[in-house]
């Protein structure tokens, strides 16, 4: 199991990611853009949206850090951009830890199934912390 850093931008996640594989001499990065993932016909795709980054990740010094941008129209604040992504292969034991983070907290989006994990969701708990649970 890991919990690793996820850090979100507000339309400048490639600038940053490059930048960082520099500064760290990391690989070089891979970028999934909104456009390249599966479309819903039921919620087109903002043009604005298309270009900007879905996900990425560097390995920095033997930590796995992911990085994003913010979807159009969603809340940024610059200093609470980081979430805690909990990545696990135990599907009851990512379900036990979504549920007791949730309680008390607030479900952003509940446990499902996604065109890149078996099951995904996310969580602010309590005292504010946001969480990805995400099966590997």
């Amino acid at each position: 199991m890991s919990v690793d850093v996820y850090l979100n931008f507000n339309g400048n996640c490639r600038e940053a990611v490059e930048f960082y594989a520099k500064v760290f001499k990391t690989e070089e990065p891979k970028f999934m853009t909104f456009g390249e993932t599966p479309q819903n016909p039921e919620y087109p795709l903002p043009e604005e949206a298309k270009n900007l980054i879905m996900h990425t990740r560097l390995s920095i010094d033997g930590s796995n850090v992911m990085f994003s941008d913010t979807f159009p129209g969603m809340p940024f604040v610059e200093g609470n951009n980081i979430t805690l992504a909990l990545v696990n292969k135990n599907i009851e034991d990512l379900t036990s830890i979504f549920n007791q983070l949730k309680d008390g907290g607030t479900v952003v989006m509940d446990l499902q199934e996604t065109f890149w994990s078996k099951l995904y969701g996310q969580v602010t708990d309590k005292f504010g912390i946001h969480w990805q649970i995400n099966y590997e």
